[in-house]
């Protein structure tokens, strides 16, 4: 009996080993990665076998693996909402099979108007549209920068600038990468007038990231924002030529076997728009910028990367007078000024990284990547200006004076810096390390003053002696630090039925040997996909993050006698932000056409406040960690194809930015309270060669209140910025495809003929104040108007 039981149980073993075994045999293991036409990863396509219960979701690189049962015929369907549906017929498959897919976006029956799947945000970090910076109307010929400039949260008073706030933030608290290097600006500028070409060229871009707040660890120690740009390499031989009243640019980029090269030269002059001004005079700005990026890679194993840029931005400005109408309807005043003397500013940058990259196979690599960035700059301008302050209605003279304004600057700064990145994915997991060494020398030496005489009387008065109003004198100031920075984190993706997320989480570890300050700020943020619903995204942030200080918050100053002296001080600390992010999207569908509406809030705890006044774009900081304060808002943003075929936007940001300083509550000078921009694209009806684009901001006022004077007087509020710009482009050649039968026109791609308008409604934005005191010691705020309306035509030549 026991034989033959151990017989039963031997042939029910070898039945269910041959059973398992065919079934095994059943079982085929399909794998792969889903691209859209550019070669970018697609996140949660939905992967099907028809009549099986077998299926997946690709993950946040575009990549699925499954099982399924083997059959005659078997039908696999690749399905996401936005892109044509793409069905796979598989003969008797067998064993393990890859399956790379290329999805088109959906067509509508629309006169070839193409609808576009909305880019899906998991992190902090948003991801810009490149090619909306061909036909962008710009003042600045700084087009990245403007693009930035219209996203949620994000706001500029200055169309002469390419500096933006965010969230309360200074212009300082911005930071900006190109290829994972960290890049600087010059630092003595002062007005946009001065302002030049920034380093990014638009050109010869690729990608765009950006984040407003709750970035990861492995951006550096900045409280506000990433500007995160990624140079291309070039796919074949083409060039770019663009000229306009505002400068020119040229671009080629050459692709040979695995090497690629590209170079930029461009030219910017603000003559055309400084005539616009109420100072009416002789404006001499040239700013001229040469950039070139090299690449090669000799097989899979190396790579090797060459970014460098020479800038050299000059600004002569001789006034000769201005007249200045402001106040009210019943109490118009008017300011009139004849000048004397010039200014003449000079700021001249070399910027060079390389990066070396080992290929460990397709998921790991490590890379050096080293940077040197000096700046020589010169500010220098003596102006004296015979002015009357008169009540119009009346014709009483209110003040009549003379200033003089006198500066000397000179700044020069070497910056270099050294970074090994190690970059590892492991399964689920993108594991992301990097320790930077960076050294800083700067030599500077600042002599400025103020001389007033308002109806006999110099300002302040003092009988016996001549006093300046304002006078700020140093001797050669030298500093030179070093930094070291590690950091790691990691990016963790993973899928339940709860939905999918996306963890990431990391810390950064800082020491800067000029004030032997140990910096630690760890960060975490969350996404999640739910499966209740995949039209929603949700995000949550938060982390420690340091404004760690750079040479501009180091000078303290001291007046004795009348007279301001700059001193460094090797006491101060580095500002801290304690953050918390939580946003969402929800995408939509409305006629046929896509959207994604964003919300996100936040909240700034800040302490060891190091407090600035803003004048125009140059801040003058304290010197001191001497505040606390806060920064809380909420941003708004409808995304989408509000006409078919053309991606538009509108955002909305309400902002409050507190700073308590020595027990005095009071608003933080970047404290706009709210913002709204809106950038607009259409074709004409029936027809793609006509576009337009359609930039408007609206920006609440900054406080402001008399110069040289403590942020406790700040106590007025400067009027809203109000703007609109518009761009009208035609193509007057399209030869994408290459078959244009004129023999002419087979050289170029497109040609586009452009005309913009330049704040199109003729609104009178004020940067700054000029302030005038009379003998009684009233004071007058002047506003300084920013440029009027103008026209500016372009042509663009791509080949």
């Amino acid at each position: 009996m026991k034989l033959k039981n151990k017989l039963s149980y031997f042939l029910w073993g070898l039945l269910l080993i041959i059973s398992g075994t065919i079934q095994a045999q059943n079982q085929v293991t399909l794998s792969g990665r889903v691209l859209d036409e550019s070669q970018t990863p697609l996140a949660f396509v939905t992967i099907k076998v028809e009549n099986q219960l077998a299926g997946s979701t690709t993950d946040l690189d575009g990549k699925y693996q499954f099982t399924f049962q083997t059959a005659d015929t078997v039908v696999i369907t690749y399905q996401m909402m936005g892109f044509q549906k793409r069905t796979k017929k598989l003969i008797n498959p067998q064993g393990k099979l890859t399956l790379n897919i290329m999805m088109k976006p959906m067509s509508l029956d629309l006169a070839g108007v193409t609808v576009k799947e909305v880019r899906r945000q998991l992190s902090g970090t948003q991801q810009l549209d490149a090619e909306k910076l061909k036909h962008l109307p710009s003042t600045t010929g700084n087009a990245v920068e403007e693009l930035v400039a219209t996203q949620a949260g994000v706001s500029t008073h200055n169309e002469l600038s390419s500096q933006y706030n965010v969230r309360g933030g200074s212009f300082d608290e911005n930071s900006v990468y190109i290829n994972g290097v960290e890049v600087y600006r010059p630092l003595l500028i002062s007005s946009g007038q001065q302002e030049g070409l920034s380093v990014i060229n638009s050109d010869m871009v690729e990608k765009i990231n950006f984040s407003a707040g709750g970035f990861d660890a492995q951006y550096g120690d900045k409280m506000s924002s990433v500007l995160d740009i990624t140079y291309k390499r070039p796919q074949h031989n083409e060039a770019k030529v663009a000229l306009s009243l505002l400068g020119g640019s040229v671009y080629a980029g050459m692709k040979k076997g695995n090497f690629t090269m590209t170079h930029g030269i461009r030219y910017k002059t603000n003559q055309y728009l400084l005539g616009s001004l109420e100072t009416k005079g002789e404006y001499n700005p040239s700013f001229l910028d040469y950039q070139t990026y090299i690449s090669w890679q000799p097989n899979k194993k190396w790579s090797f990367d060459v970014i460098g840029n020479i800038s050299q931005n000059k600004y002569d400005f001789v006034p000769e007078n201005r007249n200045t109408n402001f106040g009210t309807m019943q109490d118009v005043k008017s300011f009139k000024v004849y000048f004397d003397g010039q200014e003449k500013d000079l700021f001249r940058t070399f910027f060079g990284t390389f990066s070396l990259s080992r290929h460990f196979g397709p998921k790991s690599k490590l890379s050096l990547l080293g940077s040197a960035f000096m700046t020589q700059e010169r500010e220098t301008y003596d102006i004296q200006g015979q002015y009357w302050l008169s009540e119009t209605n009346t014709s009483e003279q209110l003040g009549v004076g003379t200033y003089l304004e006198h500066a000397r600057n000179y700044l020069n700064a070497n910056m270099k810096s050294l970074k090994l990145l190690y970059d590892l994915k492991a399964g689920n997991h993108q594991i992301l390390s990097g320790i930077t060494w960076k050294n800083e020398a700067i030599k500077e030496k600042a002599n400025e003053w103020e001389m007033r005489d308002s109806s006999g009387y110099s300002i302040p008065h003092d009988p016996t002696r001549l006093e300046l109003i304002y006078s700020l004198r140093s001797p050669e100031l030298k500093m030179t630090s070093n930094r070291m920075e590690l950091f790691a984190q990691d990016t963790w993706r993973f899928e339940n039925n709860a939905g999918v997320f996306s963890l990431n989480y990391g810390a950064r570890l800082s020491y800067w040997n000029w004030n032997k300050e140990w910096l630690f700020s760890p960060r975490v943020s969350l996404g999640y996909v739910p499966s209740w619903n995949d039209r929603f995204t949700f995000r949550l942030a938060s982390g420690i993050y340091y404004q760690a200080p750079f040479y501009k918050e180091l000078r303290d100053t001291t007046t004795i006698d009348g007279t301001t002296y700059i001193t460094l001080n090797k006491g101060i600390r580095s500002p801290r932000s304690i953050q918390v992010v939580l946003g969402g999207d929800y995408k939509f569908s409305m006629r046929e056409r896509l959207f994604k509406l964003t919300a996100e809030v936040y909240y700034k705890a800040l302490s060891r406040i190091n407090p600035y006044n803003v004048d125009n774009v140059r801040i003058v900081y304290y010197g001191e960690n001497i505040g606390k304060g806060y920064t809380t808002g909420v941003d708004l943003k409808l995304f989408g194809e509000f006409i078919e075929g053309t991606d538009s936007w509108i955002s909305l940001s309400l902002m409050k930015a507190q700073q308590t300083i020595n027990g005095k509550s009071m608003p933080q000078p970047t404290d706009q309270r709210y913002n709204v921009n809106f950038f607009f694209t259409d074709f004409f009806p029936g027809t793609t060669r006509w576009q337009m684009n359609l930039k408007a901001t609206v920006a609440g006022g900054l406080p402001f209140g008399p110069p040289h004077t403590g942020l406790e007087k700040q106590v007025f509020r400067a009027p809203a910025y109000k703007r609109v710009d518009i761009g009208m482009n035609y193509r007057l050649l399209d030869n994408e495809d290459g078959r244009n039968p004129h023999k002419w026109a087979r050289p170029f791609r497109n040609i586009w003929l452009g005309l913009d308008g330049f704040n199109i409604l003729g609104i009178n934005n004020v940067s700054s104040y000029y302030w005038v005191t009379d003998v009684t010691n009233q004071q007058y705020a002047v506003p300084n108007y920013l440029t009027g309306r103008q026209i500016n035509f372009r042509i663009l030549v791509e080949m």
